[in-house]
């Protein structure tokens, strides 16, 4: 006490302890001070005071309800700090310094951003983004749970007394807090302590409901917006935003916009595409009919969470044939590649809308490109799947829970047009002599060019770099070497980058190792699974092409030409009237097996790369044909760019039609031999669109499907549509 008085006099110059209320900024640093010494009324005086240093004493907590309305600046450092909550009446605090607080965790650190609304920079670090992350996200994802957990296991006694209301207060909030959970195990602590607070809130809004919520009015989440211009070494944090359950209204907007690269003249009915097909235009350009709009074209604003949509009760999960298939003539054709086994149970779980223009549940105009799951950390060891799936569209990628259907991280960059994404893991040093740890990252590249690096476990996104003046089509990383990716732009090149690892700071390097030049936008890029720093095979508008990717002593050249082209059967049909050439799908199903699709020919080609590849390529045209080891019957459809994918632990292959369907193919004993003639074989299963509903505007119709997703077991089946729906399928066990 003697030591604080002795310091606020030498502040002034005065022994006058009238003119407390005139200090600005006062230096209690390394006083060996404990909480008892704080004075509540002398320093309740300082009504002026802007920075107040307290470092370097042994601080457990500060007095409670201790009012300085004008203090903006705190250090608490090094000091013995447990008790973050009484810091709450400091609200006015815009900085604040915990650093060497040994008992401060990631919880009290989420609980501080709770209790300061106006903190901006913590531990001289800015965290805005962290801020709304904690304020809205956490709080409507908390609230839902709290009111599905009263709605399902209590109500209000008849007649409400003080005594009864006690009781159910208290049985309330500590259920709460038992059963209600969000968030990785790290922020436990922080969760139930404000799962007290919202149930309480929640109660009393239910016996006082002129009063409402608190975090009612932070459901609106302020999505991230990063420049061009941003720094590497400035980290910037990932926004959550969680699904809430909606309904559809409205019938489906008659008009994208006009300026997405991402536009096709192949997009159109066929009846345009007859008038248009002498000239072999771009997916991407634009060619726009006068009454109908191209599949294509789309520019999205992204909202702040994510609409569920109802399914129909008589239909919505049925799993049934179409385009005249019989069940009793399918497996013995389908046994001509496969086991006689039960196709795998697929039902429709969710269908979400969290991509949509400034969360419009009216938004189906935003196109949705590409979607992936996360790797695990440990491929070889735990049992299951993941069931996070990355997503992208718009100017939004999101990271869903295909189990609760729950967006658990958002990124959103106002301006871009998101392609593609792709996963991969890559070291993260700790500092301080530590072994560097695996750590888990999306890479995300569209309009703009730029390749954004994000790290969502720690809601990081953490840099970007220009990987093209064009825009991105299509981005492949290595899992080998889960530092090099490769990128594919709009100039018809495609760039291979070491993007190394990130340090404590998040600061990283890029390099680029290799330039390709094709002749056309590459759509698809698959390395083989055996050899891929050795080759790459991109899938383009014009055929697809294989490259030499290795950087041994003889290969020095940054660029370099194909090594080869692969041809298939069905070119030797074209006319005027039929390209085929475009190969807008491509995923290898085993080590050499690989699944491809050629834009207008209604099968699935699957053929040998080993056998192919070992074909000596014609000198002039540098081509090969496709050693083919079975068509698989698709669906008849001058749609482009409905991309397949394999399942390679379930020998699964999945590919979505223009009409929401999902054509499956279990194939599970393809003999390198068996070149199969006559007809293709049919597929194992066509799941139908769930068909969801509008509010009073009846069922909406089959949107073509632009890309699926599997994780490793099939666990999970995700549809990406044009029409801003991510369909998520769930895998049954049969009985």
């Amino acid at each position: 006490m003697e030591k604080i008085t002795e310091k606020l006099l030498l502040e002034k110059g005065s022994p006058k302890t009238n003119k407390l209320e005139q200090i600005k900024t006062l230096d209690l640093s390394k006083l060996g001070l404990k909480h008892q010494d704080l004075p509540v009324g002398l320093l309740s005086r300082l009504h002026s005071l802007e920075r107040w240093d307290l470092s370097g004493n042994r601080l457990q907590e500060l007095p409670k309800n201790l009012k300085l309305p004008a203090l903006r600046y705190l250090d608490l450092s090094d000091n013995q700090m447990e008790d973050v909550t009484t810091l709450e009446s400091l609200s006015s605090l815009e900085e604040l310094k915990m650093e060497d607080n040994l008992y401060i965790t990631v919880s009290d650190n989420y609980k501080l951003v709770d209790l300061l609304p106006n903190l901006k920079i913590y531990n001289s670090k800015d965290i805005t983004n962290t801020a709304t992350h904690v304020h809205s996200a956490y709080t409507e994802a908390l609230k839902q749970k709290i009111t599905a957990l009263w709605e399902k296991s209590f109500h209000l006694p008849d007649p409400i007394t003080a005594e009864k209301l006690s009781a159910l207060e208290t049985k309330f909030v500590d259920t709460a807090r038992q059963q209600v959970k969000y968030g990785p195990s790290s922020v436990t602590d922080y969760v139930k302590w404000k799962v007290e607070i919202m149930a309480r809130e929640y109660l009393r809004s239910l016996t006082e409901p002129k009063k409402e919520l608190e975090s009612d009015e932070l459901t609106d989440t302020k999505e991230n917006e990063i420049s061009p211009s941003t720094k590497r070494k400035k980290t910037m944090d990932l926004n959550v935003s969680l699904t809430p359950v909606k309904k559809l209204r409205t019938d489906l907007p008659a008009s994208p916009s006009k300026d997405s690269p991402r536009k096709s003249s192949l997009r159109l009915t066929p009846k345009t595409l007859v008038q248009t097909n002498t000239v072999r235009m771009s997916p991407r350009k634009t060619v726009q009919p006068p009454s109908t709009p191209t599949r294509r074209q789309t520019r999205a604003e992204t909202p702040k969470r994510a609409s569920k949509l109802p399914q129909t009760k008589e239909d919505g999960a049925q799993i049934k044939q179409k385009e005249d298939i019989n069940k009793k003539d399918l497996m013995p054709t389908l046994n001509s590649c496969s086991k006689t086994q039960k196709p795998l149970c697929l039902k429709p779980l969710h269908i979400l809308q969290c991509h949509s223009k400034q969360d419009n549940s009216e938004d189906f105009s935003t196109q949705l490109w590409a979607c992936a799951f996360q790797p695990l950390p440990d491929s070889t060891g735990g049992s299951g799947g993941s069931r996070l799936v990355a997503t992208c569209g718009g100017d939004s990628l999101c990271v869903i829970d295909c189990e609760t259907g729950m967006v658990m991280k958002k990124y959103k960059v106002p301006g871009e047009e998101f392609f593609s994404l792709a996963w991969s893991t890559v070291l993260m040093s700790r500092g301080s002599g530590a072994s560097a740890q695996h750590c888990s990252i999306l890479a995300a590249g569209g309009k703009r060019g730029l390749v954004k690096l994000i790290h969502p476990r720690n809601n990081m996104a953490y840099g970007e770099f220009r990987a093209s003046r064009k825009s991105l089509s299509v981005l492949c990383f290595n899992h080998h070497k889960g530092n090099i990716l490769f990128t594919g732009s709009y100039d018809n090149k495609i760039a291979m980058w070491d993007i190394g690892g990130v340090d404590s700071q998040y600061n990283f390097k890029v390099s680029q190792l290799l330039l390709l030049e094709i002749s056309a936008t590459p759509l698809h890029i698959c390395l083989p699974p055996t050899s891929p720093s050795a080759h790459l095979l991109t899938a383009s508008e014009d055929g697809l092409h294989c490259f030499d990717t290795q950087l041994g002593t003889n290969n020095t050249t940054k660029s370099r030409l194909k090594e080869m082209e692969i041809t298939f059967p069905i070119y030797k049909k074209e006319d005027k009237d039929h390209d085929y050439h475009t190969i807008d799908g491509l995923s290898f199903l085993t080590d050499d097996i690989v699944a491809s699709k050629n834009y207008m020919h209604g099968s699935i080609y699957l053929w040998s790369w080993s056998r192919t590849k070992a074909q000596r390529p014609d000198k002039k045209s540098r081509t090969v044909c496709a050693v083919v080891l079975a068509e698989l019957q698709w669906a008849n459809t001058e749609i482009p760019y409905l991309a397949l994918n394999t399942c390679p632990g379930q020998a699964y292959i999945v590919c979505g039609d223009d009409k929401g369907r999902l054509w499956t193919y279990h194939v599970t004993n393809l003999q390198k031999n068996s070149f199969q003639t006559g007809k293709p074989i049919l597929p194992t299963e066509v799941l139908e669109w769930p068909t969801p509903v509008k509010k009073g505007l009846g069922q909406v119709e089959g949107p073509s499907i632009n890309s699926v997703a599997m994780d490793p077991e099939l666990h999970y089946l995700v549809a990406l549509s044009d029409k801003n729906m991510v369909i998520v399928w769930k895998r049954e066990e049969s009985s």
